[in-house]
């Protein structure tokens, strides 16, 4: 695998980080402990190790039965705990871990990933963790690049405010049955792909080629779609300073990706979410739909093994696969918890080498306790099987996206979500909005380096 280049102040931080994602791969509410009072500036308390303690799930009714088998595992082993579960939509996880940071209210546990960790980190809200793992019957059994992948992602105090629990890649789903059906092959290359989203399309039969997410999260896909067409390898220029988003080869790349809305996708794409996109693939009759390895299992159960594969996403010009990276997801402790002897527990037990398998075959992602990772169920699911072989056969480069600048998460949804909408629509061009995304990037990327150079 080739891994994009950093030239800027914080390039080695950055390179690990990109370099965490792949050998990864390769490797194929409202309370706060006992009072609910809990604001990011409270120092908490260790507590007693027993007690009740509160779980805000960041990725709430998609994992919901998942983690609930967890604490009922956990529940089970430690008797003298009760773990209050809150599942809150990754829509709105953010807004409302922000809000417990400024007003109170914050759990004691909760997930936390790479493209918020920066954040809420920055707003003091989390606990460090490394000392913790350090004396732990973890330690030496999480993946070593996974770890270091959320350190870059926390900062520049190279300390671990979450510890992984999974690593997820991109996916092209497309739907076999209908590409035998129409004599199409394997969208392999954005050539095919193309080919195939225009050959598959029916509006009158409500057939559509794709689908393209418009709604939340589309940023990160649009910028998989820009980068991979575009070849371009490394987020930022040859002086760290200057995005590589409103490159014209990266402009010329986004007008023909969402010139395909309304042509070959459902006009409903506009404002899907990937869990309206998921369904809407799984019960109509669209051919292709980007997603990444957590949405297999919904598509197993959907279509059965037979009717769908998930592949890498599709090779450029000259054979290259370059795709944009995936953020690592993990659980922190807030520091404003008053039991976090209690909640280490419950961090301890579901990266465990049982719980963090049992998790991760149920999303279709990749464990990140090294143990787990070797279980038989990973080689049996063949997207993530053809995702390592992809990371590491050399053809593919990633480009690590800016998860440690604060602004990156508000940047890539609240700030610009809208307005790639109105690209949709026709009604704003995609170099005014690159270049918009561009000054707000530049602007975080100066601020950055002037604080941690």
């Amino acid at each position: 695998m080739k891994i994009s280049n950093r030239t800027s102040s914080r390039g080695g931080r950055r390179t690990s980080a990109a370099v965490a994602l792949g050998a990864v791969l390769a490797l194929t509410a409202t309370a706060c402990g006992d009072d609910g009072s809990g604001a990011g500036g409270d120092k908490g308390a260790d507590g007693s190790g027993k007690g009740k303690i509160v779980f805000w799930d960041n990725n709430g009714g998609v994992r919901t039965e998942i983690w609930k088998e967890v604490i009922a595992d956990f529940e089970k082993a430690n008797p003298d705990i009760k773990v209050d579960y809150v599942g809150i939509a990754s829509t709105e996880y953010q807004s409302k871990v922000d809000t417990a940071i400024q007003g109170g209210g914050l759990p004691d546990v909760g997930g936390v990933g790479a493209a918020m960790l920066a954040g809420f980190a920055a707003q003091g809200a989390l606990e460090p963790l490394d000392e913790r793992l350090g004396k732990s019957s973890l330690n030496g059994k999480l993946n070593k690049d996974m770890v270091e992948s959320l350190k870059a992602a926390g900062g520049g105090d190279d300390k671990l405010y979450s510890i992984p629990t999974s690593a997820n890649n991109g996916v092209l789903y497309y739907r076999t049955d209908l590409f035998k059906k129409a004599g199409l092959q394997e969208p392999t290359t954005w050539d095919r792909f193309y080919e195939a989203a225009k050959k598959l399309t029916n509006a009158g039969k409500n057939e559509f080629g794709y689908t393209i997410r418009g709604g939340a999260g589309s940023i990160a896909q649009a910028l998989d779609a820009m980068y991979g067409q575009s070849g371009i390898t490394s987020f930022w220029d040859a002086s760290g300073e200057k995005t590589t988003v409103n490159d014209p080869k990266n402009v010329a790349a986004l007008e023909k990706y969402a010139a395909l809305y309304k042509k070959v996708t459902p006009a409903a794409d506009l404002n899907n979410d990937f869990t309206k996109m998921v369904a809407q693939w799984d019960s109509g009759t669209i051919g292709m739909l980007n997603h990444n390895l957590g949405s297999y299992q919904d598509h197993v159960k959907a279509l059965g093994p037979d009717k769908f594969r998930g592949i890498p996403q599709p090779i450029g010009a000259g054979g290259k696969r370059v795709q944009v990276s995936n953020p690592v997801d993990g659980l922190g402790l807030f520091k404003s918890g008053k039991n976090k002897d209690a909640a280490w527990k419950f961090i301890e037990f579901a990266t465990s080498r049982a719980e963090n398998s049992k998790f991760n075959e149920a999303a279709g992602q990749v464990p990140s306790n090294t143990d787990a990772a070797k279980d038989p169920w990973i080689s049996k699911a063949e997207p993530t099987k053809l995702a390592a072989d992809a990371l590491s056969d050399g053809s593919t480069t990633i480009v690590q996206l800016p998860y440690y600048l604060p602004d990156w998460n508000t940047i890539s949804k609240a700030d610009n979500e809208p307005n790639f909408q109105k690209v949709l629509l026709g009604k704003m061009s995609a170099k005014e909005f690159l270049d918009t995304m561009a000054d707000q990037l530049n602007a975080a990327q100066e601020e950055w380096n002037q604080q941690n150079g």
